[in-house]
């Protein structure tokens, strides 16, 4: 037997669905996804439109007879629009227009303009100007970037730009382009033909560590020393054949002709850049390869080299980055200097993992090589004379808690101290 249902004789608001109306409302009751309020109230409006009172409806739905008079109310003069929730004014603005406009006008100038001794505003740079100002009394870091946020101002961050110096730049970074896709003067390059991008990174510190890096163990991470010995400044020279894949690098003392000229030796002193019909060098106009003088210098030495100068532009670590994409960060934090890093095992296989993952810009790879080549007087570094300052047995104790790499024992200190190169790790990638 069906249970009775109320109704209301005579009221005030008519309910009537249209079959688009009731095809929505039954839609968002039975939704799992939509928000509570939303089905509620279409709940209240079919059960209205099915003539059921309205304390009966307040009695099915959890809710007052006077919140189901309104959404009757609010249907029944706006329809489905009418169920939404209106705008409300909310907490009045502590701040008016005016302070707001000073917030942006502030934020729109250099921190220099202003006298603050800042490279860029934060927001609580920002809140303490304005309250210096007496803009306003106090203001927190949080509306101010509020504030900010509406029209999308953001002093804190930054975007630099280079303005190309150079007036044949189209022309030159044209012809670069086309040795990068494999095209010289509107003409293919043959098999037998190579393009090399070189560059140098100076400035490298060597840190010599008077215990040797730890690797690491179960819950125990790298460790690394922090006291270190300043071991001076290195260069780092590379070239990297761009169709192939391959890299020749090695550390210099400084840069220079002559440290150029040696690398240019490695690579063309090779093959099978030494029986190539012609190698393309891509350099940029250091003081080591600048000018026409180079051009005379290095093709006169290799009849099949072919210097090729990027467009003048500021020089600087963004180059080195994008001119030489096998070059990683990882071989430089944490920075350390020690017979095995100057026996490639930093810098060469950090270069050859890059280098695998990066592969050559166009065409085929022939094989991922790394050669290089390290002076003998850069391996005779002050971190051979640190081990002697540990205590025997401090010295057993760390090499049989890590199970590190051998580096104090006789055989080490004997290769050490007679300038021979200390046993490469696995991993590394040295061919020659």
């Amino acid at each position: 037997m069906a249970c009775p249902v109320s109704r209301v004789a005579s009221s005030p608001l008519r309910t009537e669905l249209t079959g688009d109306q009731r095809s929505e409302l039954e839609s968002r009751a039975r939704s799992y996804t939509l928000p509570f309020w939303q089905v509620v109230r279409a709940k209240v409006v079919l059960m209205a439109a099915d003539g059921v009172a309205n304390n009966e409806i307040a009695e099915r739905l959890g809710t007052s007879p006077q919140v189901v008079h309104r959404w009757r109310k609010r249907f029944s003069k706006e329809g489905i629009d009418g169920l939404a929730d209106r705008h409300r004014s909310g907490r009045p603005r502590v701040f008016g227009a005016a302070v707001v406009m000073e917030v942006k006008a502030l934020a729109c100038e250099l921190p220099a303009v202003t006298g603050v001794p800042l490279s860029r505003w934060s927001s609580a740079e920002l809140a303490r100007e304005l309250v210096t100002r007496e803009v306003v009394p106090g203001i927190s870091a949080a509306t101010v970037w509020r504030t900010l946020r509406k029209d999308a101002i953001r002093p804190w961050y930054y975007r630099s730009w280079i303005a190309p110096r150079d007036p044949d730049f189209a022309a030159k970074a044209a012809r670069v382009l086309d040795l990068y896709a494999s095209c010289f003067e509107d003409q293919a390059l043959g098999d037998n033909e190579f393009v090399i991008s070189a560059d140098e990174k100076t400035s490298i510190q060597a840190r010599c560590r008077c215990h040797p890096t730890l690797p690491p163990g179960r819950a125990r991470l790298v460790r690394v020393e922090h006291e270190y010995e300043r071991g001076g400044a290195l260069a780092y020279l590379a070239a990297y054949d761009v169709h192939r894949a391959r890299v020749f690098g090695r550390c210099e003392a400084t840069t220079g002709i002559v440290p150029f000229g040696r690398l240019v030796e490695q690579v063309m002193s090779s093959e099978p850049y030494a029986s190539a019909e012609r190698v393309f060098w891509v350099v940029d106009n250091g003081s080591s390869h600048r000018g026409q003088a180079s051009v005379d210098r290095l093709q006169g030495e290799w009849p099949t080299l072919r210097l090729v100068h990027l467009p003048s532009t500021p020089r600087g670590w963004t180059r080195w980055r994008s001119i030489s994409p096998w070059c990683s960060e990882k071989s430089f934090r944490p920075m350390t200097s020690s017979t095995s890093v100057l026996s490639q095992s930093g810098w060469l296989a950090s270069r050859h993992a890059t280098t695998r993952r990066h592969g050559p810009l166009t065409g085929s790879s022939t094989g991922t090589t790394s050669t290089s080549s390290w002076p003998g007087s850069l391996l005779t570094s002050r971190e051979r004379l640190c081990p002697s300052r540990l205590p025997p047995d401090r010295r057993q104790r760390e090499l049989s808690q890590d199970s590190g790499p051998d580096r104090y024992s006789p055989q080490a200190q004997s290769r050490a101290s007679s300038g021979e190169p200390a046993k490469r790790p696995l991993g590394s990638t040295e061919s020659s």
